[in-house]
């Protein structure tokens, strides 16, 4: 298959990363939560096309240059930190906007769900500023294209796209379980507060975590 070897091992190897809790899966579960499965899907829409940005870029060898720029990478990891602690502040705050609506009559408070397209862009941007799948596809895909061969992009490619629809699959699953939880409690404005602060202070983690990742 072109130039790919070991590809059974590329695939569980592929499964265990996009398994492993970190900014991506960290928003998927987050925007389920807060929003329902339909939120959560679209979440992992948007991570996908990030993580296809990286195919190609990594399929040109871009991603390799970023890696080798200090400037570069400190850029990218830094907008990424910033932006998820930025998602996060802005989770947080909008509980107390809530919270502040509750008027004493106890009006039922309506719980706005998130436009569809900024979930989408936001997954996009939150893979895509993220260096630890930046760092994934140059260091470890060339590993499993046979060296010398004569379609390295193009193998490139091929393993971009099976680590896109495999993760895709995975958070998935994961926003189809979280939503439905999200579903069960609907009802219950205050567990949906709590659930937006635990999220967003998740996301100011894991920027910070982000933040100092090293090459």
């Amino acid at each position: 298959m072109l130039d790919i070897i070991h590809y059974p091992l590329f695939l569980l190897s592929v499964f265990i990363f996009a398994v492993t809790p970190g900014p991506d899966i960290a928003y998927v579960l987050g925007q389920s939560l807060a929003n329902g499965r339909k939120a959560g899907i679209l979440s992992a829409l948007g991570v996908m096309l990030g993580s296809s940005v990286h195919a190609v870029a990594g399929a040109v060898g871009l991603g390799a240059i970023i890696a080798a720029s200090p400037t570069l990478f400190t850029v990218i990891k830094y907008l990424g930190a910033l932006y998820l602690a930025f998602l996060g502040a802005k989770m947080i705050l909008g509980t107390l906007r809530k919270r502040g609506q509750t008027a004493d009559d106890n009006e039922e408070v309506v719980i706005q769900k998130a436009a569809a397209k900024s979930i989408l862009i936001r997954g996009f941007i939150t893979t895509l500023t993220n260096p630890k799948v930046l760092l994934f596809f140059i260091a470890f895909f060339p590993q499993f294209i046979a060296a010398g061969g004569s379609y390295y992009a193009e193998s490139f490619l091929l393993l971009g796209a099976t680590y896109a629809l495999l993760g895709f699959c995975t958070d998935t699953t994961l926003a189809l379980i979280a939503g439905t939880l999200a579903a069960r409690i609907s009802g219950s404005p205050k567990a949906h507060y709590w659930i937006d602060r635990l999220v967003g202070t998740t996301f100011i983690a894991l920027g910070l975590r982000l933040a100092s990742v090293a090459r």
